[in-house]
């Protein structure tokens, strides 16, 4: 086994982020098609939303999200690697937390999409995020090595 814990967990939400990319090609190409629409009508994304079904928009707001703060999610563990703490316990089990709740999150959000779920998910998945942002703080302060 390799000694840099934190590294999995991280190539496990950039796998998931391009299939949802993926996902959103499948989905735009697919309707553009079906719409008979120009290319040039997706200049903008939010023009080429507005005439899109749904679960495209679903998907495509949730690829959006995947680009936001799963990118503090990368440079925190990223940080903790660097610090010396990417194989503590505590920090592991925070970062695949987070990956298994931005998983469940996108498949909230891509399919029934029901908000009040989505929320808490997003909720949980940022405390692991805080939590891995405090330990990565107070690493740096050499204060929790062994937490």
């Amino acid at each position: 086994m390799y000694q840099h814990e934190l590294i999995a967990p991280m190539i496990a939400l950039i796998c998931w982020t391009l299939i949802v990319m993926m996902w959103l090609g499948w989905e735009r190409v697919k309707n553009m098609v079906r719409l008979k629409l120009s290319p040039d009508v997706g200049k903008f994304s939010k023009d080429l939303n507005a005439l899109m079904p749904d679960r495209a928009k679903q998907v495509s707001d949730n690829y959006a999200h995947l680009m936001e703060q799963p990118t503090i999610f990368y440079a925190t563990c990223l940080s903790l690697q660097f610090l010396g703490q990417g194989d503590i316990p505590v920090n592991i089990g925070f970062a695949w937390g987070y990956v298994f709740l931005r998983v469940l999150h996108t498949l909230v959000q891509t399919t029934f999409n029901d908000v009040r779920l989505r929320f808490a998910l997003f909720l949980l998945s940022s405390v692991f995020l805080i939590g891995l942002a405090t330990h990565a703080a107070l690493g740096m302060l050499n204060v929790s090595h062994h937490l």
